[in-house]
């Protein structure tokens, strides 16, 4: 045995040294700087201590092999691209190809005979990233027999590459084509699959892993090995080079689909397809150079930066709930009221199911209460036919749901979530009587998306235990939870808020109770601003599209008719009613009347809107009858102009409501906004993205929109102050550095040029850098001191 923190290590009599990881303070084991600087060591003894023949890696926990790097290690590098930098990003791939080839060179490899002792991983959990890539530089890979286990490299999902060979002995196990979509998109793959693509060499039955891997090094433990690429004349299967026909091919048809899919705004997969390219064109060593040489070009760029603040640290943060109160004990949630049985409320009551959580779901009929149970069936239907789920675990899924119009049913509930009709008077009534038979010390939370939870608190006989939870729709598919306590609301409410967000998995953020709360105050001036291009006579598709090339999954005119504009103008009309004289008008009235009144076109679910639908809801096209109401300009914007538009139609209000304290901190309206209504990730949110284009650029952009087209563009103080002060959202000071295009983010250069134009400062997209930002921000600062 050993006594390394992160590992034990125990030589059997065969001479194979046993490799168990376990890292210490990590809810799973993960590369961190106690496994990073323990793990040379076990090289060293494989490779000079003679009574070890051969070695095998396994895990001493059940939940994951290695499941990658923690990315927090990342989070505070300087970003500056030098050889220090390059050197850092070395440490793993040196350790790793050293571990592969015995600590011998190519040279004498495959001049001199010099082979490696075997060395095989054993894998029983999750094998991820920086996991799957020590597993890659084994000789040999064995994996338990059990579909849960995954197999990936996620790191384009934070904005990185696989910077430890993932990039390099993926292509020469399976192929480019193989290599690409595993690298590029992130996805995962069970053992069965990797076995048939030729990733691993066994799967065997579970618990006999490490058995298996030890026979395999003991029948190779005399004449050694050596890793297929350090064999002379190695080929990578199916072809590559860059006189390969195939591989030509290959290129040409996945680079521009990587365009098509990232529209460019995702570094990580240019450099992912780089280094596929760049790296089967030479010998193993110089590929794993210039792998790791693209992946400290990423850590340099703000985007990846971005999302793994956003994406990693701060969203597994607030999952494993932050804003949690610490003082109050956790509560054991079995069993969960749902009020209310349409389409949220069925989410809802299906979400909690999915968790293990029994579920009685009330409406004011039995024929109503039933609709969540078909709801939930109607998924499992179709998880059972595609061989997703077994039929008696759909059955036992099912079973925990009880629909009911009985409200004495509720009695002994842990917690109710009401999702009745958006009508106070209605959850007035339903709260009356739920808590009328509920326990004392139930929760009560309101599912609404606009009325206030302090003036539906005021129907409780318990204020300090009500709160809001906002749920997305569809429930089962959308991420994100505003947690909302009004004024009254006590710690015990909003710990058991986070404690049942724990067991749904979504992404909680806490929000202040005000009309809208966060996303409903930010979606839609967005929304609306695309319906005022269209009034303005700016084409849908030119529209549509320019969203979806700021990386938006969907444009704001099919997403408003996925919301339908119905439920628009019922709210806008509510808060017009309600506010009387105070209500801001936002130019989309008479469009959204005529939309809903006049046209007959109030959304999908009403079989038309900015698109046509057919009988089924699929949708067909745009409507061509919006140009008879609004006939297209004859001078139509640019599609710099456009986006820039729909960009700031969702930074203004992000900012608005992080300067009135909607959101409490930049952490929370970023996780918000992106898994609230799919604001671009590759940004980290709008608040990151803000920092990194700076907040002097951000104000002179907002500026110029507010001169164009009015006072919804202006900038809340506050980020004038911070302007003016140097200083960035999440803390710190900002600095005038040469970024890539990347980082200044292509779709604002344009602007960004305009602004010093206008200010007499010469500057062109082509030479677009940071000195140009410097003199608009000296420029600003003569105009203040003037």
């Amino acid at each position: 045995m050993s006594d390394y923190k992160s590992f034990t290590l125990d030589l059997d009599a065969d001479g194979i040294l046993l490799m168990k990881i376990d890292v210490p303070n990590q809810g799973m084991n993960v590369w961190d700087e106690t496994l990073i600087s323990e793990f040379p060591h076990f090289v060293d003894r494989l490779i000079n201590d003679e009574a070890v023949k051969g070695a095998v890696i396994a895990s001493a926990r059940d939940n994951a092999f290695l499941a990658g790097a923690d990315l927090r290690m990342l989070e505070g590098r300087s970003g500056d691209l030098d050889k220090e930098a390059f050197e850092q990003g070395m440490v793993l791939t040196r350790m790793f190809r050293r571990m592969e080839t015995g600590g011998h060179t190519v040279r004498q490899m495959q001049r001199e005979g010099k082979k490696a002792k075997p060395v095989a991983c054993a894998i029983e959990g999750l094998a991820l990233g920086g996991g799957l890539e020590v597993a890659l530089a084994c000789h040999h890979r064995v994996v338990a027999d059990n579909p849960k286990i995954k197999l990936g490299l996620p790191e384009v999902l934070v904005g990185l590459l696989p910077g430890a060979g993932g990039t390099q002995r993926v292509p020469r196990l399976v192929g480019l084509q193989n290599a690409a979509m595993m690298c590029t998109q992130g996805k995962t793959l069970d053992p069965k699959k990797a076995l048939a693509q030729g990733l691993i060499h066994e799967v065997v039955e579970a618990g006999t892993t490490i058995d298996a891997a030890k026979a395999w090094v003991k029948s190779n433990s005399e004449k050694g090995v050596l890793a297929p690429w350090d064999v002379k004349g190695f080929k990578v299967p199916g072809g590559a080079g860059a006189m390969n026909p195939k591989a030509a091919q290959f290129f040409m048809a996945a680079n521009a689909m990587a365009v098509k899919e990232s529209k460019n705004n995702y570094p990580a997969i240019k450099a992912i397809m780089s280094c596929l390219y760049e790296g089967t064109n030479v010998p193993m060593d110089t590929a794993l150079a210039i792998e790791v040489k693209y992946f400290c070009t990423l850590l340099a760029d703000p985007v990846a930066k971005n999302m793994i603040r956003t994406l990693f640290v701060n969203k597994q943060a607030a999952e494993k709930g932050a804003a949690r109160p610490e003082n109050v004990e956790k509560t054991n949630i079995k069993k969960v009221g749902v009020l209310g049985a349409g389409l949220m409320g069925s989410g809802i009551a299906h979400v909690t199911a999915k968790a293990g959580m029994q579920v009685v779901s009330l409406d004011r009929s039995m024929e109503e209460a039933q609709k969540s149970v078909a709801y939930t069936k109607k998924i499992l239907d179709k998880n059972v036919s595609r061989g997703r789920m077994t039929k008696e675990k759909a059955e036992e899924f099912l079973a925990r749901i009880t629909p009911t119009d009985n409200y004495d049913d509720l009695k002994d509930v842990d917690l109710i979530i009401e999702a009745v009709f958006e009508r106070p008077d209605v959850k007035a009534d339903v709260i009356k009587k739920t808590e009328a038979v509920i326990g004392k010390d139930v929760i009560f939370a309101s599912n609404t998306s606009t009325l206030p939870i302090g003036g539906l608190a005021e129907n409780s006989s318990r204020p300090e235990q009500f709160i809001g939870m906002h749920f997305f729709s569809p429930v089962e598919r959308m991420p994100l939870l505003e947690i909302i306590p009004h004024e009254g609301t006590g710690d015990k409410a909003l710990a058991v808020a986070f404690d049942y967000n724990r067991k749904i998995k979504k992404t909680p953020i806490v929000v202040k109770d005000v009309r809208g709360f966060f996303t409903n105050r930010v979606f839609p001036p967005y929304a609306n601003e695309a319906s005022l291009m269209v009034t303005e006579g700016i084409s849908m598709s030119l529209i549509e599209n320019c969203a979806a090339l700021l990386g938006l999954p969907i444009g704001p005119l099919a997403v408003t008719d996925d919301t339908t504009q119905k439920l628009g103008f019922d709210i806008m009309t509510s808060t017009k009613e309600e506010m009387g004289d105070k209500y801001v008008p936002t130019g989309t009235e008479e469009f959204m009347d005529n939309m809903v009144n006049k046209w007959d076109r109030a959304g999908r679910r009403f079989g038309a809107g900015f698109y046509d639908y057919d009988e089924s809801g699929k949708r067909l096209g745009l409507w061509k009858g919006m140009t008879d109401h609004y006939p297209l300009a004859e001078e139509q914007p640019s599609a710099a102009e456009v986006k820039e538009r729909l960009m700031y139609a969702q930074l203004i209000p992000t900012a608005q409501c992080y300067a009135e304290g909607v959101v409490p901190d930049p952490q929370s309206a970023d996780l918000g906004a992106i898994f609230g209504w799919g604001f671009p990730p590759w940004t980290g949110g709008p608040l990151s993205y803000i920092d990194t284009i700076g907040l002097d650029a951000f104000v002179a952009t907002a500026d110029m929109l507010a001169q164009r087209h009015g006072p919804r563009f202006n900038v809340p103080q506050m980020f004038r102050d911070k302007a003016a002060a140097g200083e960035l959202i999440y803390g710190g000071k900002a600095q005038v550095k040469t970024y890539t295009k990347s980082a200044l983010n292509r779709m604002l250069e344009a602007d960004v040029v305009k602004i010093a134009n206008a200010m007499g400062i010469s500057a062109s997209v082509d030479d677009l850098k940071a000195d140009t930002i410097a003199k608009i921000i000296e420029a600003q600062a003569g105009r203040k001191a003037a």
